[in-house]
């Protein structure tokens, strides 16, 4: 585990240089966006079907995107309060309720899955997105932006859901998959090319995300439920709630692992459109990102994998 947290920081360390020096005139932000919209559209859909296709689906299937459901909507529940006690603004208190909710499951989530578990970790790592956070933060996620910053008309909820790639790829293999449709080899293999750059691509575009011009000590009230629910409490519960089902030692310390892991990248689109707190998510982000290369390997530990 040390060694893949190690290779990780390494990559997301070269996203953070490159911020800083801006090779060939090309600034962070525009790289960033160009790297996710390739990723986004082509590579990651790519890889999703890939491992669904062939993947097992079944109760560890359902159980997988419960624990992570659960999650979600405790982190949800829990930041809410801790907002209302510490009186924020409704902008902060969306802000701070959608850092804390909502894991980076497949930016960071999938690498470490993806080296330690092997492809049964990828597996792991695209059903606790695709089948439960991603579909939560595009209807709840969206719903609690808008409650609590300004609503754009930037129509149905449910809209949005039909227009993520990686969700159709799902869609497409769950039903290749089930129908015992078999992947032919020249497929499978021109599929493997595309998934190979996911990765690599995911955890240097994370690198050129983290801001620490965001980070100032003022934010820290705000960020201090965010770091404690996202790094320690919520997979806490989801382990513990993981100990009421019969899990595969694979499945279980993936599921804590995700739980485990920081603030969603994604959250940032949302802080811009319904005009949330941008830079305290992005120091948000930021922090748990950078804690959670200490906060992973003790996990791991704790799991006993």
């Amino acid at each position: 585990m040390h060694s893949v947290i190690l290779q990780m920081a390494a990559l997301i360390l070269c996203g953070v240089v490159w911020r800083l020096l801006k090779p060939g005139a090309l600034d962070a932000d525009t790289t960033r966006k160009v790297l996710t919209s390739v990723v986004y559209y082509l590579l990651l859909p790519a890889l999703v079907l890939k491992v669904l296709w062939t993947a097992p689906l079944g109760m560890n299937s359902v159980l997988i995107s419960t624990l992570a459901a659960a999650g979600v909507l405790s982190a949800m529940a829990l930041s809410s309060l801790a907002c209302i006690s510490c009186r924020h603004s409704s902008a902060v208190t969306g802000t701070v309720i959608l850092a804390a909710s909502f894991p980076n499951a497949t930016y960071m989530g999938l690498p470490v899955l993806e080296n330690i578990l092997g492809e049964s970790g990828a597996n792991i790592a695209i059903q606790y997105d695709l089948f439960a956070c991603t579909p939560l933060l595009l209807t709840t996620g969206i719903l609690l932006a808008r409650h609590h910053g300004s609503d754009c008309n930037s129509g149905s909820v449910l809209a949005a859901l039909f227009k993520v790639p990686p969700l159709w790829a799902a869609a497409a293999a769950v039903i290749f998959n089930t129908g015992g449709i078999p992947i032919s080899s020249w497929l499978d293999q021109w599929l493997g090319m595309l998934a190979s750059s996911v990765v690599p691509l995911m955890l240097f575009s994370l690198g050129l995300s983290l801001r620490w011009d965001t980070w100032h000590p003022r934010q820290l009230p705000a960020l201090l439920p965010v770091l404690v629910l996202q790094l320690f409490l919520t997979p806490l519960l989801v382990w513990g709630l993981a100990t009421w089902f019969d899990l595969e030692q694979d499945v279980l310390t993936g599921v804590v692992l995700e739980a485990a892991m920081p603030s969603m990248v994604l959250g940032i689109v949302l802080c811009d459109q319904y005009k949330l707190d941008t830079g305290l998510y992005a120091a948000a982000v930021t922090l748990t990102t950078a804690l959670s290369l200490f906060t992973l390997p003790l996990w791991f530990d704790l799991i006993g994998y």
